[in-house]
Order: C-alpha cells, then sequence, then structure tokens
C-alpha cells in the first residue's frame, strides 16, 4: 500500500497535482462517474444499475480478502481496462480503455495512451485504498 502511493504520489506531482490526497480524490472522482452506477458508491455491488444487469454485479471491497489479503492490482487494471480481451467482471462490463480514449478525440492514439491508463490506474488506487 505505501508504495502504491509512492508510485501515485509521484504521478501526481510530475502531473502538477496537489499531492496524494488529491490524487486519491481523482480516483475516487474517476470511479464515481464510471463504476458507481453498477458497483454503488460504496462498491458493494448495489449501484442503482445492477438490478438490470444480466449478471450479478459483484462487491469490490473484497478483493484483497480474495487474493490472500494482497490486492490484485494488475488484474484489477485489466478488468477496468478491458481492451487485452479480459472481462474478470463477466459481460457486459463496459470496455472502459475504449471509452475513455472516445473522451480525448485530438490527441492521436499514442498521445491519448498514457491519459487512459491513467485515469484507469487512478481507479484501480482507490479501489485498492477501499479493501476492508
Amino acid at each position: 500500500m505505501l508504495n502504491s502511493k509512492l508510485r501515485i504520489c509521484a504521478v501526481a506531482l510530475c502531473c502538477g497535482l496537489g499531492g496524494i490526497a488529491q490524487a486519491d480524490d481523482l480516483g475516487k472522482a474517476e470511479y464515481m462517474s464510471a463504476c458507481a452506477s453498477c458497483h454503488g458508491e460504496s462498491a458493494a455491488g448495489d449501484g442503482p444499475l445492477a438490478e438490470l444487469m444480466t449478471v450479478p454485479v459483484p462487491a469490490l471491497t473484497g478483493l484483497s480478502a480474495a487474493n490472500d489479503g494482497k490486492f490484485p492490482m494488475l488484474d484489477v487494471i485489466h478488468s477496468i481496462d478491458g481492451r487485452q480481451g479480459t472481462r474478470g467482471h463477466g459481460y457486459p462490463m463496459p470496455v472502459w480503455g475504449d471509452r475513455f480514449a472516445k473522451d480525448i478525440p485530438n490527441a492521436g492514439p499514442y498521445g491519448a495512451e498514457p491519459i487512459i491508463r491513467g485515469r484507469v490506474l487512478s481507479i484501480a488506487y482507490y479501489l485498492e485504498s477501499i479493501q476492508q
């Protein structure tokens, strides 16, 4: 966890952000915008759209507990991004990597990628911070 905080702080400082607290706020904001409608504001799997889904919407606060106390960072990143073909949450989980790319139309394929990865990573760090 400390190593994760150091990495996100370094990214935040390089991007001119105010440090860990603001970086955590960015991850939470991304989560609330992209994930909370299905997974719920508290990540309990009880978002307002959960009852409309054709697959169960998982709670996200027990990922570490389900993995012997270690947060499965790479799996979470791949599940959120979705462009690697990973369907960790089951279909119809959105492919957020593609959706985030559409938010950056003029950056070109390579200019957009660091922004996409940053958004995905910020959500993953936020999820890591709320594990029970």
